[in-house]
């Protein structure tokens, strides 16, 4: 098995020894009793071999008129949360946030687990090795690798993954963490511990993860995420973040938070700014790097008018899940949801033309973005923060979903996910937010609440959505500095810090209390409600966050 994840095993001392395909056999051997007389191991093949296999072995499967693989996920086209497992062990035991995001799995369940996966592997012809890096920074990157018997996903994690060179893979030794995706066979529902035939697992003293009964590809990403959370804080003293960021001309780097529909992508595709990367980041003692070697976007209504880069990223080596296409043309109809709305693409980071490659910077964050898109109207388009309120928001992580199509739901509904990334934190949120606090302070980083949502009232009553235009007129001035300089007034209720005037931005359009329609006391009832909802989701943290932290919260 691999070793126990420590400074010294990451970065071994000394000169390592050529990797060859036997010593590869021999290993697998030797961890998971892959039998090797009797399945073919194919390690690091090429995107075109891949597409071959996958044509030819796996249903679904087609080329696009644009040159990209589409493959189906099967059944499940999103993640399993709820089947998602951290071992109970020693070595992790203290520092898991254990509750409904990190459920308990005892090591015996882990053991029939792991054993069920390697039995199917070695039921196949053939399997897959993907050998590659997750971090691109050479001293704190980890060395990852995917056994899986789909061509789909081996593609898919050789693109989400960092591609070692030639000598990199050549020297690549034993990984510091495993994956084995035996996601076409179901989990035993009657193990101690599962809760269906879906089974998501992570043991942090294995430095291993199982994955039974979902074909869906993004847990592997996620499971690397979720596995950098805990390495990074508790082996390197680094913050793990789910954010995107960016690099000016002048070398400045922004990080942007927020949830799905809040506008993270596409603010920080700016074209005037480096593209450091999508979703996945450390910040350490040196600067910013991004976790992974590819981007994972949606695809639902994509336009080349709309997202260029991602359009245009959708080639010959991208990957794309679960879409509708013609079957004559292979043009693929991005508004068709028949098969899930969560229709995705994959694809190497360098397909991306204004990406910075490598992916990291050595200049730290000057501008820490957090997004939220409220559809409520009352927060204000953008807000300065001080430390304690960057903490409070950090851990609650809001934004608001339209209202649905059930019967008498009429307001739009707020959601909260801790650290903007609640399902892949390990550790208690609060650490991460204090470790974000200490590097702005450190570092003098400015922080926003920049809002992308409705003005003038809410989605449901008349409200409308903040022009793009003045959302980057707002980040321009970010950037420029100009507004770190402006006046500010105060926000009531939340205590915000609002400027009042922004560069090409209408003044009434950054108070939302100017340009509410219904009223004063209709406005000052909807941040009310809006406050209240903030108050009740953060009693979820308090007992471990600080006082300061949650005085700086709503005041009712």
């Amino acid at each position: 098995m691999a070793p126990p994840v420590n400074q010294t095993s990451l970065h071994p001392q000394g000169v390592e020894t050529h990797y060859s395909h036997t010593e590869l056999e021999e290993e697998l051997y030797e961890t998971a009793h892959i039998d090797y007389d009797k399945v073919t191991i194919s390690h690091n093949p090429s995107a075109a071999e891949l597409y071959e296999d996958a044509l030819v072995h796996e249903s679904g499967s087609a080329i696009t008129s644009a040159g990209a693989l589409v493959a189906s996920s099967g059944k499940k086209t999103g993640r399993s949360p709820k089947d998602k497992r951290i071992v109970d062990e020693p070595s992790s035991v203290e520092h898991v946030w254990w509750g409904p995001v990190n459920k308990k799995l005892s090591e015996n369940s882990w053991k029939i687990n792991r054993e069920r996966a390697v039995d199917y592997l070695n039921t196949r012809k053939r399997i897959y090795v993907i050998d590659a890096f997750a971090g691109w920074d050479p001293k704190y990157r980890i060395k990852v690798r995917i056994v899986c018997a789909r061509a789909y996903h081996a593609l898919f994690m050789r693109n989400m993954l960092i591609r070692p060179t030639e000598e990199e893979l050549a020297n690549f030794g034993k990984p510091d963490f495993t994956i084995y995706n035996a996601g076409a066979f179901p989990a035993n529902r009657f193990t101690d511990g599962m809760s269906s035939s879906t089974s998501v697992a992570i043991n942090f003293k294995e430095m291993e993860m199982t994955i039974l009964g979902t074909e869906y590809a993004g847990e592997m990403k996620k499971g690397i995420f979720t596995v950098m959370f805990y390495i990074q804080p508790v082996k390197f003293n680094n913050l793990t973040l789910h954010s995107s960021a960016n690099q000016g001309p002048d070398g400045d780097v922004t990080l942007f938070f927020g949830l799905s529909g809040t506008g993270k992508t596409t603010l920080s595709a700016d074209p005037s700014r480096l593209l450091i990367g999508d979703d996945e980041h450390v910040w350490t003692n040196e600067g910013v790097f991004n976790i992974e070697g590819g981007c994972y976007a949606k695809c639902l209504d994509l336009s080349a008018e709309k997202e260029p880069d991602i359009f245009n990223a959708i080639r010959f080596g991208s990957v794309l899940e679960n879409v509708v296409f013609d079957p004559s043309t292979r043009v693929v109809d991005y508004e068709d949801k028949t098969l899930t709305e969560n229709t995705r693409v994959s694809y190497p980071i360098e397909y991306i033309p204004n990406a910075l490659i490598p992916c990291f910077s050595n200049t730290h964050p000057s501008n820490i973005i957090l997004l939220t898109c409220d559809a409520r109207g009352v927060i204000p388009p953008i807000s300065k923060l001080t430390n304690e309120q960057v903490m409070y928001h950090f851990i609650s992580g809001y934004t608001s979903k339209m209202a649905g199509t059930e019967e008498g739901v009429t307001e739009p509904e707020a959601t909260f996910s801790a650290c903007f990334g609640q399902p892949f934190l390990v550790l208690h949120p609060m650490k991460y937010a204090k470790m974000l606090s200490d590097k702005m302070t450190q570092h003098k980083a400015n922080a926003w609440l920049l809002n992308t949502g409705w003005t003038g009232a809410s989605a449901t009553k008349g409200g409308k959505r903040c022009p793009l235009k003045y959302t980057r007129a707002i980040l321009d001035a970010i950037h420029n500095g100009e507004l770190a300089k402006a006046e500010y007034e105060n926000f009531g209720v939340f205590n915000l810090q609002v400027p009042k005037s922004a560069p090409n931005v209408p003044a009434e359009l950054l108070n939302p209390a100017a340009s509410w329609t219904g009223g004063q006391k209709e406005f000052e009832q909807e941040v009310k409600k809006l406050g209240a909802l903030f108050k009740e989701n953060f009693k979820n943290y308090e007992s471990e966050a600080l006082p300061e932290v949650i005085a700086a919260g709503p005041e009712l």
